[in-house]
C-alpha cells in the first residue's frame, strides 16, 4: 500500500470557509507513525480508525481511538494528534448546529456498521454536493446516528496542577514504575493525603484508577501493533498475562483478544462497554 502524506487526512484546506454542514475526507493510510501539531478550527472534527490507533491530546486529556472507534472534537478546542503505525481513517468536519445532541465535549465513540456505512458513504460525496437532496438526507441520516452512538470512555484525564502534571508525566514516561502512592506523594512534593484530594478534584479520579486507565490505553496501543499480551504484560510491569487479562477483562468487559477481535470484525460494537476502573481493584 502507498504512503500518503497527512496533510491529506487532517486539513488540506481551508474547512472551515466550505459552505456546507458537513466536508467529508477519504481514508487515508499511513505506513509510519505521524503526528499533526497543536491546531484548531471553528467546525468540529470526526476522525474514524478504520485500521490502527489514534490519539488526540487537549490540554486536559487524551483519547485512544482504537479501530472501528472514532473520537468527536468539539469546534474550537485546540488539539494535536497522532497514529500508531499504519493508519487507516475518515474524517468529517462538521458545522456546530449541524444537527441537535451532538456531543458537547471531547470524546471516543463507538461506531456501529450503520454509522460505518454512512461514514463511507459521505466521504464519496463532491465538497459542494447539492442542498435539499438526496446527499443532504444522507448526511442528516449520519448525524442523527452520531448523536446517538454510544461513548466509550478510552480517555486518560491529564491534571493541570504543575505537581500532578508531573506525576502524570513521570508515570507516562514509566508506566512499569511500581512505586506506591505514598512514594509518588514524596517525589512531587505533597502529602499523600493532599495528592489524593487533589486528584480526585481535579481529574475525578483516584490515584489507582487513573494508573489502571493508563494501563489500557498503553495496552491498547501495543496489542493493536501486534505485540502478544504476554509481552505487554511484562512491560506494563504484570508479573504474568493471567494478572493483566484479568484487570483488562475488568476494565473493558472482555478479555483482550476478544476485545480486539471484535474490533476488528466490526462486531458487537455497540455493545462494547466504556473502560470502567472500580477503585476497589487491588494495587
Amino acid at each position: 500500500m502507498s504512503s500518503v502524506a497527512i496533510v491529506d487526512f487532517t486539513v488540506p484546506k481551508d474547512v472551515d470557509n466550505v459552505p456546507r454542514p458537513v466536508v467529508a475526507l477519504s481514508a487515508t493510510s499511513v505506513t509510519q507513525g505521524w503526528e499533526n501539531a497543536r491546531h484548531q478550527h471553528r467546525k468540529a472534527q470526526l476522525i474514524y480508525s478504520v485500521r490502527g490507533i489514534l490519539n488526540c491530546e487537549i490540554e486536559d486529556g487524551v483519547w485512544i481511538v482504537p479501530p472501528q472507534c472514532a473520537i468527536w472534537i468539539p469546534g474550537d478546542l485546540p488539539h494535536a494528534a497522532r497514529g500508531s503505525g499504519e493508519t487507516e481513517c475518515y474524517c468529517l468536519f462538521v458545522e456546530p448546529d449541524a444537527a441537535p445532541d451532538l456531543p458537547k465535549t471531547c470524546c471516543t465513540i463507538s461506531v456501529s456498521p450503520l454509522l460505518r456505512e454512512l461514514l463511507l458513504k459521505v466521504a464519496g460525496f463532491a465538497e459542494l454536493y447539492a442542498l435539499g437532496g438526496r446527499e443532504d438526507r444522507l448526511i442528516a441520516a449520519l448525524l442523527d446516528e452520531l448523536a446517538a452512538a454510544p461513548v466509550e470512555d478510552l480517555h486518560l484525564p491529564m491534571p493541570r496542577d504543575p505537581r500532578l502534571r508531573r506525576l502524570a508525566e513521570m508515570m507516562l514516561a514509566d508506566p512499569t514504575d511500581k512505586t506506591s502512592k505514598a512514594d509518588w506523594a514524596v517525589r512531587i512534593g505533597m502529602s499523600e493525603r493532599s495528592m489524593s484530594r487533589l486528584l480526585l478534584h481535579e481529574i475525578g479520579m483516584s490515584f489507582g484508577r487513573w494508573r489502571r486507565q493508563l494501563h489500557v490505553i498503553l495496552a491498547l496501543q501495543r496489542l493493536t501493533k501486534g505485540e502478544n499480551v504476554q509481552t505487554v504484560a511484562l512491560e506494563l510491569g504484570y508479573e504474568n498475562a493471567s494478572g493483566f487479562v484479568t484487570m483488562f477483562r475488568k476494565a473493558v468487559g472482555k478479555p483482550p483478544a476478544r476485545y480486539l477481535s471484535d474490533r476488528m470484525s466490526g462486531a458487537e460494537l455497540a455493545s462494547v462497554p466504556g473502560i470502567m476502573l472500580p477503585d476497589e481493584i487491588s494495587s
